[in-house]
């Protein structure tokens, strides 16, 4: 993994055009040829600024990088001109053989289990297509159907604050990049949804529901909800 920290402007060109004025951000350039830009500045420090997916192509002139990534006959392309570079380091990071997955802690695995068994809990009439949908920047928890064969992905947290909303999201927008998937709705799941990740989920238009461990492992009947007319 390269890691470069400079003073830089990009410009990219591709699907559509964006210019970044010059400020100082981390160029991440992965073993498989993934390319990220970092900013260490508000909702940016979990976010790349720009991106690109493998495969891409990468020009290193003096004072000068550009990525490119070829989709069919159209071109994806960041120029990148490095007014100051502070540093730059290449880590060596093990083969990918040797890597691992996330490991999630035991309550959590358990609940994306449990929840991929009895996927009603998640959305009435919502049926399991496959757990850990793969996308290009992670899997998503759980990819289901509803009654009207749409599709639903569906992120499970222990504990959900405004950081799984934005994971969602995230998830959201490459799923809704292929035309079959382009309606892909979203829930987010977890035994507790933090009352900012509430507001911020129905503002988003993705839909959150509070699961019990204990109903679903079968160990108590759900509470029953009275309803006076």
């Amino acid at each position: 993994m390269r890691l470069m920290v400079a003073r830089c402007s990009i410009h990219y060109s591709g699907r559509l055009t964006t210019h970044l004025p010059e400020a100082t951000r981390l160029l991440m350039t992965k073993a498989d040829g993934s390319f990220m830009v970092w900013s260490d500045y508000g909702g940016q420090s979990v976010k790349p600024l720009n991106w690109m997916t493998p495969p891409t192509v990468i020009d290193e002139e003096p004072g000068r990088l550009i990525v490119r990534k070829f989709a069919g006959s159209s071109e994806d392309k960041l120029e990148i001109e490095l007014h100051e570079v502070i540093s730059d380091v290449t880590l060596e990071m093990g083969s990918a053989d040797a890597d691992h997955a996330l490991a999630k802690d035991g309550v959590e695995a358990h609940l994306q289990e449990l929840l991929a068994e009895q996927p009603h809990w998640c959305g009435e009439g919502f049926r399991l297509v496959r757990r850990e949908w793969a996308t290009d920047i992670g899997p998503v928890d759980l990819m289901c159907r509803d009654e009207q064969d749409g599709w639903i992905a569906v992120e499970i947290k222990r504990v959900a604050g405004i950081e799984a909303v934005e994971q969602l999201t995230r998830y959201l927008q490459r799923i809704r990049l292929d035309s079959a998937m382009g309606e892909c709705r979203g829930v987010l799941a977890a035994q507790v949804i933090k009352p900012q990740a509430r507001v911020l989920a129905e503002a988003r238009d993705i839909a959150w529901v509070e699961v019990d461990l204990a109903v679903l492992r079968g160990e108590r009947e759900p509470n029953l909800r009275l309803f006076v007319a």
